[in-house]
């Protein structure tokens, strides 16, 4: 089941909100919201709600294990054994078949290549019950004698198939004590239809373009204009999708009185690399951050064995792929490069030049991404600096820019924080008016014609999964 469905918003959802609103039991509430978090996940995931169950067993009962040890070598052995069997699971079903083509590489070495679906949201449930043995072996966190608490904290359906990386550590209080509001039932619905009209009126359109450009039967004569018009329109989806997902996690936790983090921060407005990664995927930068780069020295020893360790994992975190491990060190050499040579003058630097700079850099490396096929890849930036006036630009291409530039203008003004500024700039005025009766009624409006229009769009849509489904 996902968020942007219409079975989602109008059945799933409804009942989920009446159930715990009139159950006035923490504890109560908690059952509800397993219930409703493992039939979520078991909708499109029928088997494979075992095996999350089982990590989270696995992870919880070494936990428990662990803090009735006494000795620090018996508490590592617990610690190792909960991260080994639970990225075992995730490395069989994510890159068996990626580790049998490398093999395959090796001279008289033919194995058949497995075919192994890849269950929803492995990689982020995992990392995040990981954080909890890792935190619990620190001494960060107290153990979770409840292993039904602890499921529901793994499982939670808001932000259980695409993140973001909830640490136990941020929400461990919640689980006891939380309380939802009125004031965080209309900030919280407020938050999903946001996120929910950045993935379907947004995110779904770049999609479309993305697929007439770089999906083309003739990819391979397509004109310079139409290759860079499909990149900039996946530099769109791809925000668009994954931080409207992001948004409707946040805001669906507030409904039921969860607080998660943000995962993104205007990240096409950054100047350097360095900032774009601060802002991109906040959840997953700072796990690869405290619990791989700093746990191997930081930037205290080895910091450039650290680096590229921690790139190489990013990269291959998003997929078993050749063309994500690329991906990886790609941002691993931009961030060397940074460091050495733009870090220290940045001062210096024009802000538009730092900007443009870093943006060419992402679009670069969206094409890295894209990309499963590396014959692919070579073909398109071949057809980026196709040579005359004709190989740069033909009638398709003119013909895609004029229907899709407006879009396009109107994407990238969504993905700063220009109406945030506006709101800060007459926050006086707008609060007045929010108080008011016409303010009120504005805001209710608002919400109604949001939630039409983005229904219509899933009604008259073909296309609607989010692409971090598959990491």
């Amino acid at each position: 089941m996902v968020f942007s469905s219409l079975i989602f918003l109008y059945v799933f959802l409804p009942l989920c909100l009446v159930a715990v609103w009139l159950t006035p039991s923490i504890r109560a509430q908690n059952a509800i919201l397993l219930i409703a978090s493992l039939f979520f996940y078991a909708w499109g995931e029928p088997i494979y709600v075992l095996l999350m169950i089982f990590t989270a067993f696995i992870i919880w009962i070494c936990g428990r294990l662990m803090h009735r040890s006494r000795a620090k070598r018996q508490k590592k052995v617990f610690l190792v054994l909960a991260i080994v069997i639970a990225l075992s699971s995730l490395v069989y079903f994510k890159y068996t078949g990626f580790i049998v083509e490398i093999l395959n590489t090796i001279p008289f070495v033919k194995l058949s290549v497995p075919t192994i679906s890849l269950p929803i949201g492995i990689s982020f449930y995992t990392f995040q019950a990981l954080t909890y043995i890792i935190d619990l072996y620190r001494g960060e966190i107290k153990i979770q004698r409840s292993f039904a608490r602890f499921l529901l904290y793994v499982s939670l359906f808001p932000q259980l198939i695409a993140g973001p990386i909830v640490r136990y550590a941020d929400i461990e209080q919640q689980l006891l004590r939380r309380k939802i509001t009125l004031s965080g039932m209309s900030g919280g619905i407020g938050r999903f239809l946001v996120g929910l009209a950045k993935k379907v009126l947004i995110a779904n359109y770049a999609s479309e373009i993305v697929e007439l450009c770089l999906e083309s039967t003739h990819f391979a004569q397509i004109s310079s204009a139409t290759a860079i018009l499909g990149m900039i329109a996946f530099t769109i989806q791809i925000y668009f999708d994954f931080s409207g997902y992001s948004d409707m996690a946040i805001g669906l936790g507030a409904m039921f009185g969860f607080h998660f983090l943000e995962n993104f921060q205007y990240p096409y407005i950054a100047r350097t690399i360095t900032d774009f990664w601060r802002r991109w995927h906040i959840s997953l930068s700072t796990f690869f951050r405290d619990y791989v780069y700093i746990p191997l020295g930081g930037n205290r020893h080895h910091r450039l064995r650290n680096t590229f360790i921690v790139w190489f994992l990013t990269g291959l975190w998003h997929g078993a792929s050749l063309n994500f491990v690329l991906w990886g060190l790609y941002y691993f050499i931009l961030l060397l490069f940074e460091r050495a040579f733009i870090l220290p003058y940045q001062g210096k630097i024009p802000r538009v030049i730092g900007h443009i700079g870093s943006m060419l850099a992402v679009f670069v490396g969206w094409s890295l991404f894209y990309f499963t096929s590396m014959g692919r890849l070579l073909t398109y930036w071949k057809r980026i600096f196709a040579p005359g006036l004709a190989g740069f630009l033909d009638i398709e291409a003119k013909i895609l820019w004029k229907q899709h530039l407006v879009f396009i203008l109107l994407a990238f003004i969504f993905a700063t924080p220009l109406l945030p500024w506006f709101k800060d700039r007459f926050k006086r005025p707008l609060r007045q008016l929010e108080s008011s009766p016409v303010g009120g009624f504005l805001q209710t409006a608002g919400v109604l014609f949001l939630l039409l229009l983005t229904s219509a769009s899933l009604v008259a849509s073909s296309y609607n999964p989010f692409l971090y489904f598959r990491f």
